[in-house]
């Protein structure tokens, strides 16, 4: 392909299209030239809402001679890491640049602004909802009408640039995005070895990531004129960010929460009846987040013609997973685009904390496709790894299984019963994980490892001290793992890891366990 490509670029009608002596040509002109060449051009094209001009296919422009007049802002030029993860075909001895890889120019507003690179890497699921062999959809029958229903109105929203617009006005203007970059260069200083830098999900309004999907879902909610809608919540800030987005579009809201989660997160429990949510406390099983799936899920069976399931994870049937990581993606986009301004290149580790896996799926959904930065998730090693004493899915060889409609890796028994868990953390001690992160580990794309409560607990004070900053005892756990590698890193190495959450929420737990542990 790439050899005919080339071929038919030395045809003269291709020439007289140079501009700039760079091989640029107008839209029109590539697909001609792609279907003279037989090559299906929806392979190399990309046609995103909101571009406002013509989309020109980048052919035979040597990669380290990219011009700085054209850089693709805020991400810079392609860089040999850039050659080196992937963005460019090393085809020939001049490193010639994919042929067929599309740079695209926006509109800010105020004028042409600059060249962004757009990804082409899609990472699923395909039709059936299933990554790999991981997902799919697994509900009872009165459910797949409301899931179908979503599903089609998902896409159709894909392409929708008024939904788009009111959904980017929303986040700027109430979430409060983009949030910061911050470089922890006194932790850093600290620990010797890489820089670290935080991605601070922390500052957005709630205090945490969750907001970024509970908005989405809710303005969903609202175009399907469904005037209610619910959720499930284990640390409490996915019910605090559904209550907040309930209250900001006008819609009723119920969410439901395992007394035991209640119990740690007393404050978040008063914010959501603040905000005029009704909390239901949830008695059964283990009273944790598992046992608040269920009954969200009972009560989405009862009410599906007006109510809404606005799920907090990339968990769940089809099209939750891929839904709830698009709405999360706009970490990952943001965290891409200000860490090439900053550092002129890529991280050599991106760390997050993997409770069902939302933040991290939104964070490495950027990053996923260049091979030479490192992946890490974080599990909660809880007290142990015996039974019902963590939630590591991927500790030793766990069975993959069906829970909350999705087939994934899930903590269970030789009788295929779900296990207990536990972690300090309110938000990671699920028994099972989304199953795009089941399929990243299984192709060996993401490591997944586990850190104990005590040394989460050791983090969430460390990063206080050091910075400032009272992270999420969920984000201790990624602060933890950074912790633990740094000092082995290279000085010019570099550590992102994505702050998911603020601490706030915390205090009284982590208050409590300090006076037990006295």
């Amino acid at each position: 392909m790439i050899e005919r490509l080339r071929s038919a670029a030395d045809d003269p009608g291709f020439k007289k299209v140079k501009i700039n002596r760079q091989r640029l040509l107008p839209m029109s002109c590539a697909q001609n030239l792609l279907a003279d060449a037989g090559v299906d051009s929806q392979l190399f094209f990309q046609f995103p809402d909101q571009c406002l001009s013509q989309t020109l296919v980048l052919l035979d422009l040597p990669a380290r001679k990219f011009p700085e007049t054209s850089h693709m802002t805020p991400f810079g030029a392609p860089t040999e890491q850039d050659v080196a993860g992937g963005i460019t075909d090393d085809g020939g001895a001049n490193g010639d640049v994919l042929h067929g890889d599309i740079l695209t120019r926006w509109n800010t507003g105020r004028g042409y602004n600059g060249w962004r690179w757009r990804n082409r890497m899609k990472s699923g699921p395909d039709s059936a909802g299933y990554f790999g062999r991981f997902g799919g959809r697994f509900v009872p029958e009165t459910l797949m009408a409301p899931l179908a229903e979503l599903e089609e109105f998902w896409k159709k929203i894909g392409k929708d640039r008024a939904f788009k617009a009111r959904m980017k006005d929303i986040l700027e203007t109430f979430v409060g995005r983009p949030t910061p970059l911050h470089p922890a260069r006194r932790l850093a200083a600290e620990l010797g070895g890489a820089q670290i830098w935080l991605k601070r999900e922390d500052l957005c309004h709630t205090g945490a990531h969750k907001l970024n999907n509970a908005l989405g879902q809710a303005l969903m909610a609202r175009e399907m004129s469904k005037h209610r809608v619910i959720a499930e919540t284990g640390a409490g800030q996915h019910g605090v960010a559904t209550a907040t987005a309930a209250a900001f579009l006008g819609l009723e809201c119920r969410v439901y929460m395992g007394s035991e989660d209640m119990r740690r997160q007393r404050m978040n429990v008063e914010r959501m009846r603040l905000l005029g949510a009704e909390v239901v406390a949830v008695e059964s099983g283990s009273r944790t987040l598992k046992d608040a799936i269920n009954e969200a899920l009972r009560d989405w069976v009862a009410h599906a013609r007006s109510t809404h399931y606005i799920l907090g994870s990339v968990l769940g049937p089809h099209p939750y997973p891929a839904m709830v990581r698009d709405f999360q993606s706009v970490i990952g986009e943001e965290a891409f685009g200000q860490f090439r301004k900053v550092h002129r290149g890529l991280p050599e580790l991106v760390v997050a904390c993997v409770g069902g896996g939302s933040n991290a799926a939104g964070i490495f959904s950027a990053f996923v496709p260049y091979d030479q930065v490192r992946l890490v998730g974080v599990e909660a090693g809880g007290r142990g790894s015996g039974r019902g004493e963590h939630a590591a899915r991927f500790l030793d060889d766990v069975p993959e299984g069906i829970l909350h409609g999705t087939l994934t890796r899930v903590l269970q028994d030789e009788e295929g019963q779900v296990l207990p868990t536990h972690s300090v953390s309110a938000g990671l001690d699920y028994p099972a994980v989304g199953p795009e992160h089941a399929d990243w580990e299984e192709k060996g794309r993401v490591n997944y490892v586990r850190v104990g409560d005590e040394e989460a607990l050791a983090a969430f004070d460390r990063l206080s001290r050091s910075e400032g900053i009272l992270p999420a005892l969920e984000s201790a756990h990624a602060i933890a793992y950074a912790i633990r590698v740094a000092p082995a890193m290279p000085l010019k190495s570099a550590i992102l890891i994505n702050l998911s959450g603020r601490g706030d929420k915390d205090l009284e737990e982590v208050l409590r366990l300090k006076g037990e542990s006295r």
